[in-house]
């Protein structure tokens, strides 16, 4: 049967090692989902992986961070079936024959063939008969061997799919589970990150109330103290002010008006009295307060906006770098530059002086009214000579503004958004988790990320396109 051999060959082959192309020998799964040889996936690794960048599925090209598999117990009890039935299809002796219960109605004679034209038991006589002369005939035992192989491939395929469902489960299930746990480890962060921020503005509000009572305080201390002054002042000037009033009035002594007359003419002035000005101008709370801290803030964040500066001796010969060397825009062709290895000669592009082999790095460029630009990170190895290729494989990954934004991806370039005003383009490098992702750095929405592996020092590289005069690109400083 015909079925039989195809289904036994697709079986074959999705028991077949895909490196070393034979039966799985110690059948080994991998995260991913992939089966292999046990030798024959650590052989691979052994030559291309390391600890370093990692070991790679040779099928789904996934990444792990060292040599991981289980034991496919299922895969291999399958294999050895497989051998066990092929090595019983081709040495087994004839098996014993088949009766087939009742006879030929017709005919009488023993139920011996089968037609597998008309699918049913004949005898003799009946393949002799016009009806089955020209019909496929075979005997009923061969036909009963032929099926019972059969429905052993079936059962094979059977166990097969039964092995593919728990390898699919098992992998869903980890996926779910490292799922919860990612989530669970983002939460943690998303609190601890904005809570840290939280209690740091609560401090200083904290603080800055703290600062304001204490002015406060001390400016009516003073006030007081004048106060208390000019109370017992007050009731000095009442009583002699009383006194007088009944002398001129006769209810006293000449003895006693005469040493009131002494005391209120002859004695010393009352004291000369001032109102107190406020001695605080409250010039430490009349400030921009949401400023104030917000340049305070930068210096408790994990990712803080970095002072890049451009390296002149990698820039192309057209380029003008000025403002600090943080402005870049195109200019008159200097002539004498020198050819330095890391000098841009054609792709009109300068490089950071900054590399980073590791880490969480952030910058923003400023690109108001900038018609063409181009962003992003290169490896130190990259080309800088000639043709530059602006690919992840040739060490650059970038975004690039002309008719609208595009990401440089692998296979051309990918269009990210069809119209762009924004001034300013935030860049966020995650070197050690391969990340890049790019920034409208005004509302902070995410415009593109490249997931990558980076295998060696990258640094930020800006370009104000070409043939555009006038325009410029510039990094931003915020301290």
């Amino acid at each position: 049967m015909a079925a039989a051999g195809d289904a036994g060959e697709d079986l074959r082959k999705e028991l077949s090692c895909s490196i070393c192309l034979d039966f799985f020998k110690e059948a080994v799964i991998l995260k991913c989902g992939h089966n292999y040889c046990r030798c024959c996936i650590l052989t691979h690794w052994e030559e291309t992986g390391d600890d370093y960048s990692g070991y790679q599925c040779p099928q789904c090209r996934a990444v792990f961070n060292k040599k991981t598999f289980t034991k496919n117990y299922l895969v291999q009890n399958l294999v050895a079936k497989l051998d066990d039935l092929e090595t019983l299809s081709s040495c087994a002796a004839l098996p014993r024959p088949v009766q087939v219960e009742g006879r030929c109605e017709q005919h009488g004679e023993e139920l011996k063939l089968f037609c597998g034209t008309d699918r049913r038991p004949i005898c003799v006589v009946c393949r002799e008969s016009r009806a089955h002369r020209h019909h496929d005939v075979a005997p009923v035992h061969e036909v009963v061997h032929d099926m019972k192989m059969e429905l052993q491939l079936r059962l094979l395929e059977l166990n097969w799919q039964k092995s593919r469902c728990t390898s699919v489960r098992l992998e869903d299930e980890r996926t779910k589970n490292d799922l919860k746990l990612q989530k669970r480890r983002l939460k943690e962060k998303i609190e601890a990150d904005v809570g840290a921020l939280v209690q740091f503005l609560l401090d200083e509000r904290d603080s800055l109330l703290d600062d304001l009572d204490a002015e406060e305080a001390a400016t009516t201390a003073v006030l007081d103290d004048n106060l208390k002054i000019v109370k017992a002042e007050t009731a000095a000037v009442d009583a002699t002010i009383t006194n007088i009033h009944d002398h001129i009035a006769g209810k006293t002594s000449f003895e006693s008006l005469a040493q009131s007359y002494n005391e209120a003419i002859h004695c010393k002035p009352f004291n000369t009295l001032e109102s107190v000005h406020s001695t605080s101008d409250w010039t430490d709370f009349s400030g921009p307060f949401q400023l104030i801290v917000w340049k305070k803030m930068m210096h408790v964040l994990h990712t803080m906006p970095q002072n890049l500066t451009l390296d002149p001796d990698t820039a192309h010969p057209n380029l003008l770098i000025t403002d600090f060397d943080t402005k870049v825009e195109e200019g008159r062709a200097c002539g004498h530059e020198p050819d330095l290895p890391a000098r841009f000669t054609r792709f009109f592009s300068v490089l950071a002086t900054a590399s980073y082999a590791g880490g969480q790095h952030y910058w923003e460029v400023d690109v108001k009214d900038k018609g063409v630009w181009y962003l992003g990170v290169t490896t130190e190895s990259s080309n800088r000579k000639g043709f530059v290729s602006l690919t992840p494989s040739a060490g650059y990954w970038s975004l690039c503004l002309q008719d609208r934004l595009y990401a440089n991806g692998e296979s051309g370039r990918i269009p990210v958004a069809d119209y762009w005003n924004s001034p300013r383009v935030g860049v966020y490098l995650d070197y050690d988790n391969g990340r890049l992702c790019f920034y409208d750095a005004v509302t902070m929405k995410k415009l593109y990320m490249f997931s990558t592996c980076f295998e060696e020092p990258v640094c930020p590289f800006f370009s104000p396109g070409k043939n555009d005069p006038g325009s410029r690109l510039q990094i931003c400083h915020y301290y």
